[in-house]
């Protein structure tokens, strides 16, 4: 009897050990089929200009493809509802942005806790604004802005693609921090504003390089300040808004994540391929160009920065009173 009953312990163990040696196995082996890639904006935004870089990488050098899928709507929000409540087995990852960290804090009711349920996969790219004026305002440096803006409150406009926009928080900043007089216009897309600001219907606007870089080098608007913590090497002769405003850094933070729960085997794979890429000349290149700062790291380095950046902009957007429309 108690060889009997020895046997089955030993056998009911074995069996209870199974599916967690067989999740493991499937992490090992992973990918197995086609992965999707939630890019959470409408194509020929940042996301899905970035997740169109990294996923034919992965598909690469994982064997299997990764396929890209705009969920475009309410702030990024939609999109990351799906990979928030898709399974946990690396099939379905998320491009995450500053749009992620600022709208836990802007939005009031979300279905989801983006920190608790999206786990950091991945950093790929931290890229800042541009500060740029139509050449009709007068100023032609920060400190010049600054006193411009004090000088006439309530005329001075600050542009921005939205409210709650990574471009609108870091004007917040940026009127907090310089203590300057504007009044905030938002639109609906870059494009918009930027028409507006060429039309010199709004002053200012803090935007991407990419929406504003071809505009700086026709002349047609002036730029008086990158936001980054250092210089821009596509703009080297333009200093940052902290050479005057000490302290003031803002741009947005770029890299992957997954549903909480993927298994730490695919987590540290996908985040190996990652890293990878970032090493990889002509990608490194191409991601250069978008004007910003490769963020190679662990798991745990980009999980600080979207801890970092949640903190950072919810006090800018409780000190401004910023509601989502």
């Amino acid at each position: 009897m108690k060889l009997l009953r020895r046997q089955f312990l030993y056998l009911a163990a074995g069996v209870a050990a199974l599916p967690a040696v067989s999740r493991i196995a499937r992490a090992q082996a992973y990918p197995l089929r086609p992965v999707r890639i939630i890019a959470p904006t409408a194509p020929g935004g940042a996301p899905d200009i970035l997740a169109r870089l990294i996923g034919p990488w992965l598909s690469e050098r994982l064997g299997q493809q990764f396929v890209i899928e705009n969920r475009p709507g309410a702030g990024t929000n939609i999109g990351t509802e799906v990979v928030v409540n898709a399974p946990p087995d690396g099939y379905t990852l998320l491009m995450v942005s500053s749009a992620n960290a600022i709208n836990a804090t802007l939005y009031d009711r979300l279905n989801f806790v983006f920190l608790r349920d999206i786990a950091a996969v991945a950093g790929i790219i931290s890229l800042p604004f541009v500060m740029v004026v139509n050449p009709s305002v007068p100023a032609k440096t920060v400190p010049e802005f600054i006193a411009h803006a004090k000088a006439n409150p309530g005329k001075i406009s600050l542009g921005s693609p939205g409210i709650g926009t990574p471009g609108h928080v870091a004007g917040e900043l940026f009127k907090m921090m310089g203590g300057a007089e504007m009044i905030h216009v938002p639109y609906r897309g870059g494009s918009a504003v930027l028409s507006d600001l060429l039309g010199g219907q709004v002053q200012v606007l803090f935007g991407s390089a990419s929406l504003t870089v071809e505009q700086i080098r026709a002349g047609r608007l002036r730029p008086l300040a990158v936001t980054s913590a250092t210089r821009w090497e596509g703009l080297p002769d333009i200093p940052t808004v902290g050479d005057f405003v000490p302290g003031y850094e803002a741009s947005s933070m770029f890299g992957l994540g997954a549903p909480k729960k993927t298994p730490v085997q695919i987590i540290d794979k996908l985040n190996k391929e990652i890293n990878a890429s970032l090493d990889d000349p002509k990608l490194k290149a191409r991601l250069i160009d978008l004007g910003g700062t490769l963020l190679a790291g662990s798991p745990a380095d980009f999980g600080k920065l979207i801890a970092d950046d949640t903190e950072k902009w919810g006090k800018v957007i409780r000190a401004a009173n910023i509601r989502a429309e």
